[in-house]
Order: C-alpha cells, then sequence, then structure tokens
C-alpha cells in the first residue's frame, strides 16, 4: 500500500481523502492556497504546503507548485480528487513520469474521454448506445446547420472540451443554433482553451443517470451500481440517489453491461464514472412503455457524489482507488457485490436557496446533523469564510435508509437540524424539495427544478 500521499486538491474532498488515509495508516499531505490555510483540510493533514495564492491558476492548477510541494515533502502518489487538474492527462503523464504514483486512470484513458467526441466514437465502437450526433467537430457555423438539419431538431450545441455541465446550449431552430453555435465556441475557446463544438439530439425530457466504474489492478471493470442524478440547476447536479428510482432490473442489467464495455475499451484503471441520459418512451399499442439510455460522457475520476455508491454497496471507494493505484485486490469480491437500501446525497452550496446565484461570506454558524444513516462530509467549520475564489460546495449532506422512504424522512430531519450561517445556503430549496410531490414520487427528469421555480 501508499505510504504517504499528496492531495491534490482542498475543501471537504480533500478532507475526506485524508480521512481514509489515515484510516489506513498513510501520511496524508495537504496543498492549499494563502486563503486556504484555516480550513480543516490543511489542518487535519499531517503536513501541509502553501502553493500559491488565492487564483486557483497559481495554486489548485499551479503544476511546478504541486510537484514541488511533493518532493519536498516526500510524498509517494498525489490524489486529484475532483475538478482542478483531476482530469489533466498531460498532468498525469508528469506525476508517472515524475516516478510518483497517480490514483486515477491512466493518462491515455483520460486524453481519450476528454474529447467528447472522440468519446461518443469510441463508446459507438464498442457498442454503447450514442445519442444521434455529429462524429466530428462542427468546423464552422454552416456545418454546424447542415449537422442539425440532418440530425433534426432541437439540438445540444456542446463544447467537445467541455465537462460538468459546462459549454453546452439548446437550440430549437436554425436561428437559436446560429446564436448558440457562437456562444458555445467563444465559451469553449475561453475556459478549455479548445473551441471545437459537437452537435447531438437533445431530448427535451430526460433523466440523467449515471454508472459507477472501478477497473482493478487484475485488469477487470466492474460497475458498482447506477445513480440518478437529474435534480439540477444550469446542467449543474444537486441531489444525486441510489439506486435510481427510474431504473428497472432489466434496464439496470443494459446500464451496467454498457457501463463496464466503456471502462473495458480504454482499458480503464481506477474509479470513473459513465454518465447516461435515460430517455422515456411512449407506450405501445399494448400500453408497455421503455426507456432508452444513451452515453453523455465518462468523467475520468472520482465523482462529487460517490457516498450514495459507499453507503449502498458498504464500500470505501477511496481506499479502493489506493489499493488499486498500489496494485492490490479490492477488499471485496467482484462477483459478489450485492447492493442494499437506498442513500441521497444533497449538495450544500454556498448560494441563494431561489435563484442559486454565489452568495460567499464568514460562517458564524455551523452545527451538522447527526443519526443514524446521516453522513456529512464537510470542507468548512464555524469561524472559516467562503470565499468567491472556488466551488460553492460546503457540504455534502448523504443520508440512507433501508429504502428510499426512509432515506427521504432521515433527508428531511437532517435537513432542519442543518444550521448553516454568514454565507448564502440552499439548506431552504433542499427544505422544499423533500416535500415536492414530483420528487418524492420518483417520477422527475432534469427540469425539476425549473417547474418548482
Amino acid at each position: 500500500m501508499i505510504e504517504s500521499l499528496l492531495i491534490a486538491n482542498r475543501g471537504e474532498i480533500a478532507r475526506r481523502i485524508i480521512r481514509t488515509a489515515k484510516r489506513l495508516g498513510i501520511r496524508a499531505i495537504a496543498v492549499h492556497s494563502e486563503v486556504d490555510a484555516d480550513l480543516p483540510f490543511v489542518t487535519e493533514a499531517d503536513e501541509a504546503v502553501c502553493v500559491g495564492p488565492a487564483n486557483p491558476a497559481q495554486s489548485y492548477r499551479n503544476v511546478e507548485a504541486i510537484l514541488a510541494a511533493a518532493k519536498s515533502t516526500g510524498a509517494q502518489a498525489i490524489h486529484p480528487g475532483y475538478g482542478f487538474l483531476s482530469e489533466n492527462a498531460e498532468f498525469a503523464r508528469t506525476v508517472e513520469s515524475s516516478g510518483l504514483i497517480w490514483v486515477g486512470p491512466g493518462a491515455d484513458a483520460i486524453a481519450a474521454m476528454g474529447d467528447k467526441i472522440n468519446a461518443r466514437n469510441l463508446m459507438a465502437a464498442a457498442g454503447v448506445p450514442v445519442a444521434p450526433g455529429t462524429t466530428e467537430p462542427a468546423a464552422d457555423l454552416d456545418a454546424a446547420v447542415a449537422a442539425a438539419a440532418e440530425i433534426g431538431y432541437p439540438v445540444m450545441v456542446k463544447a467537445a472540451a467541455g465537462g460538468g455541465g459546462m459549454g453546452m446550449g439548446v437550440a430549437t431552430d436554425e436561428a437559436a443554433l446560429r446564436t448558440e453555435y457562437d456562444k458555445v465556441r467563444s465559451f469553449a475557446e475561453r475556459m478549455f482553451g479548445d473551441g471545437s463544438v459537437l452537435i447531438e439530439r437533445y431530448f427535451p425530457r430526460v433523466r440523467h443517470v449515471e454508472v459507477q466504474i472501478l477497473g482493478l489492478a487484475d485488469g477487470r471493470v466492474v460497475a458498482l451500481g447506477e445513480r440518478e442524478c437529474s435534480v439540477q440547476r444550469r446542467n449543474q447536479k444537486l441531489v444525486e440517489e441510489s439506486p435510481s428510482p427510474a431504473v428497472s432490473p432489466e434496464l439496470r442489467e443494459r446500464l451496467l453491461a454498457a457501463g463496464v464495455r466503456a471502462g473495458e475499451a480504454v482499458g480503464y484503471r481506477n474509479a470513473g464514472t459513465v454518465e447516461c441520459l435515460l430517455v422515456p418512451r411512449e407506450p405501445d399499442a399494448k400500453g408497455d412503455a421503455a426507456e432508452e439510455f444513451f452515453f453523455l460522457e465518462m468523467n475520468t475520476r472520482l465523482q462529487v457524489e460517490h457516498p450514495v455508491t459507499e453507503l449502498v454497496y458498504g464500500l470505501d471507494l477511496v481506499e479502493e482507488q489506493l489499493r488499486v493505484a498500489s496494485g492490490l485486490a479490492p477488499t471485496f469480491d467482484p462477483d459478489a457485490l450485492a447492493p442494499r437500501g437506498h442513500a441521497i446525497e444533497l449538495r450544500i452550496n454556498a448560494e441563494d436557496p431561489k435563484r442559486f446565484l454565489p452568495g460567499p461570506g464568514a460562517v458564524t454558524t455551523w452545527t451538522e446533523p447527526v443519526g443514524e444513516g446521516v453522513r456529512v462530509d464537510s470542507g468548512y467549520v464555524a469561524g472559516n469564510t467562503v470565499t468567491p475564489f472556488y466551488d460553492s460546495l460546503m457540504a455534502k449532506l448523504i443520508v440512507d435508509g433501508r429504502d428510499r422512504a426512509e432515506a427521504l424522512e432521515r433527508a428531511r430531519a437532517a435537513v432542519a437540524a442543518f444550521e448553516i450561517a454568514g454565507p448564502k445556503c440552499n439548506l431552504p430549496f433542499f427544505a422544499e424539495l423533500l416535500e415536492n410531490p414530483e420528487f418524492l414520487s420518483g417520477d422527475y427528469d432534469t427540469a425539476i427544478v425549473s417547474r418548482m421555480r
């Protein structure tokens, strides 16, 4: 097993990784920006190194500073968490060429899945369903218009190098496409340094379901169930649950098999997620309705929502990541995976609960809920400050129960008991959601938040 680990991240995920590292007797090394010096992940690490000012480009994305910190502290391995450099293939290569262990998939797999068009083509070749769309970038507006005419409106205009719900727009006709194409291309060039754009079919009513995969040290790829991620604002997730209330046993079998095929197609190792769109079909003449699903993207890292899978499967995914990176077998029998119960995660963000605009500030009150089936992965405590330099995520409230009804009951109680003052907070939104008949029924889609607002 790895003996010393540098966590190239911050906040709740850094704290989460440190917790597992310490349990396993691994020396945990944190890196931090100047403004994060007093956050819990810094004080809880065995050693901490400041890598630059608040600007992420000068700290958490500063490859030279992070590698220098690894060298000065004698770190054996680097865990990137999520965001920042976690899906940067060049960083992964640099880490490994420096003689360090990269806790994640190989750089080739990251690169293959980082380009949305290349990923779509690879998945189609592997027999994973993909939505109708372009097989190469739309080189200019005329090419985009021609592709949309062939695919049929409405279409989604997407940045090929995008991710995390960023760099996307919907066009219902050619006039809208002309506007969205320029907008997405400009955004992609600015944010990702790559203005490539793809066009694919847009489905007005859709669910977002993903499969957790784990590529083992022996070369096998296993699927650890699915997660429902359809409660979103601005194409970014707010709530995740497992198992999905929309997935039947037959559909689950197909989904998980597709997830495994996706991982095998790129020789995947370590933890990753295959994200899919689940599209309901109209009932046939007999009144039977079925769902079809399409590959959306693969996230070549640990997901924010990994705790719901951990609770349903009784695993520590960070430990499994470290074991794979160390060349060790998993803690579980891949041929005898047995999910149990139901888990739900709520992302507690520093944003107002109506328009979801960021609202950073000093934390004056921070009281976490406790009780059976309640877990909180947090990045802050009272006295800290949520700054405007990073993502607004403050904590993740995760609950589990014997079934969805019990998990929902525990979620309502936990939300009521969670006290945060200082920054703006979206806890009131979750209190509303957990009483919403559509959400409670389990029959909801990615437009549920817009219907609530």
